[in-house]
């Protein structure tokens, strides 16, 4: 029963802390995406 308990409780750390890493790419992502549109929104208005 301790060996069940102890995989269960791992394999649930592991899951919140893939969520967390999963979420952190995202905002990471969503940031980079951003900063292109920025970017791209400041050339179009040097250009015309």
């Amino acid at each position: 029963m301790v060996k069940i308990l102890t995989a269960l409780a791992l394999v649930s750390f592991t899951a919140l802390s893939a969520c967390n890493t999963v979420a952190g790419a995202g905002a990471d992502i969503r940031a980079g995406g951003e900063a292109i549109e920025d970017s791209a929104q400041t050339v179009k208005s040097n250009t015309y």
